[in-house]
């Protein structure tokens, strides 16, 4: 069967969330936006490419950064409204400059870093 990204449940704004997890390490890296757009465009070209809601354009990760995420494997849930996009990542994945946009935690009731910029 041949998947199209129409069949996914998107929100009001035509988007879906998209989880990028690194395929090796299983590390969770950031949450984006995608459309059917850059869904397609990221199945075509193998580069992941999300949808900003900020700039209302598309955003190839690492376009002017360096920081590539290449797609390994684009995976649903059981509703088809989250994506699990498996990356291989090239640096960091966090405009912060840290390898993942979770780098603080709670514990106690206070907030933690957990890691520092690269």
């Amino acid at each position: 069967m041949r998947f199209d990204p129409a069949s996914l449940t998107f929100n009001d704004a035509g988007l879906i969330p998209a989880i990028a997890q690194e395929v090796d390490s299983k590390e969770v890296l950031m949450l984006a936006w995608m459309n059917v757009q850059s869904i397609t465009q990221t199945l075509e070209t193998g580069r992941v490419t999300y949808w900003s809601r900020s700039r209302q354009a598309f955003w190839i990760k690492g376009e002017t950064s360096g920081h590539v995420q290449e797609l390994v494997e684009l995976r649903f849930d059981c509703d088809r409204d989250c994506l699990l996009v498996m990356v291989r990542q090239t640096g960091p994945a966090c405009h912060t400059g840290r390898r993942s946009c979770f780098f603080t935690a709670v514990e106690d009731g206070k907030e933690r870093e957990l890691t520092k910029p690269i």
